[in-house]
C-alpha cells in the first residue's frame, strides 16, 4: 500500500487509538477483550476495526524475518534518476521482488530503496542485472545493513505522551 497524503486524524479518536495500541501489543486480541477493557460493545470495536482498515489507518499482516527465511543480505540503496521520469522509474523498481521498501525522497538521492537478498551474489545480480538495467537511473549508492538497531511495526502516533497526537472528541459509536 502506498502512502497517501490524507488528514484522517480528525476521524480518529481516543478509542480508535486505544484499539490500535492494544492490537499492536497483540494483533490476535479478541474484539470482546478489547471491548471489555474499553468499556464499550464488541460490535463497536468490530465496526471501528473495519473502518480503520478501510481508511488505510490499520493493516493486518504477518511480519516475517528475512534472515530466518534464508535472506542473509539486506541493503539500503540511494538512487539518482532522471527526475522527468521519476514516478515511472520508481514503479519499475517497485516491481522487483527484492524491493521491500521504496520511497521518493528529497536530498542527494531521488529514491531510497530497501532490499533483501539471499546473499552477496544475489545482491550483485540485483544491482547489475535489475537495478542498473532500468533506463533513467543516473547513479546509486548501496549501503549493506550490518545490524538492525531499531525496527518498529507498532507506531501509533506517540501514544507515550511525548508528542500527543491530536484526536477528535467525537461520541462513541
Amino acid at each position: 500500500m502506498g502512502y497517501q497524503e490524507n488528514n484522517l486524524s480528525s476521524n480518529i479518536d481516543e478509542i480508535d487509538l486505544q484499539i490500535i495500541q492494544m492490537l499492536n501489543a497483540d494483533g490476535r486480541t479478541p474484539f470482546s477483550h478489547i471491548a471489555q477493557k474499553l468499556g464499550v460493545s464488541t460490535g463497536m470495536i468490530r465496526q471501528r476495526y473495519h473502518r480503520l482498515i478501510q481508511d488505510g489507518v490499520l493493516q493486518v499482516v504477518a511480519v516475517t524475518n528475512p534472515l530466518l527465511m534464508g535472506f542473509t543480505t539486506m541493503a539500503q540503496i540511494g538512487v539518482k534518476v532522471d527526475v522527468g521520469r521519476l514516478q515511472e522509474i520508481a514503479d519499475q523498481i517497485a516491481s522487483f521482488d527484492e524491493v521491500i521498501y521504496l520511497v521518493l525522497v528529497t536530498g542527494s538521492y531521488d529514491l531510497h530503496i530497501e532490499i533483501v537478498c539471499r546473499d552477496k551474489m544475489h545482491l550483485l545480480d540485483f544491482l547489475t542485472k535489475k537495478l542498473h538495467s532500468v533506463e533513467g537511473i543516473k547513479d546509486s549508492e548501496t549501503f549493506i545493513c550490518m545490524q538492525i538497531a531499531k525496527e518498529v511495526y507498532t507506531w501509533t502516533g506517540y501514544l507515550d505522551g511525548k508528542q500527543p497526537l491530536t484526536v477528535s472528541k467525537r461520541n462513541k459509536r
